[in-house]
């Protein structure tokens, strides 16, 4: 698995899942339970993950869509 996104903010890992899902590329997010740690306030970054094969088409599609991908 390859990093494609990170970021604190719920909304934008749900939409830019949504739009992977959207164009049939499979994604992975990692720390999600981090939340047990910081207490829910949403202080750790959540990191989207996809295959190495579709990082590159995975990049335009956020791009095509605004999402920066705070790399």
């Amino acid at each position: 698995m390859k990093e494609l996104l990170r970021s604190t903010d719920m909304t934008v890992i749900a939409f830019a899942t949504a739009l992977l899902q959207g164009e049939d590329i499979d994604c992975f997010e990692m720390d999600v339970n981090m939340s047990v740690l910081e207490g829910g306030i949403g202080i750790f970054p959540r990191r989207l993950m996809v295959h190495p094969n579709d990082h590159e088409d995975a990049v335009q599609v956020l791009r095509d869509n605004d999402i920066p991908l705070g790399l």
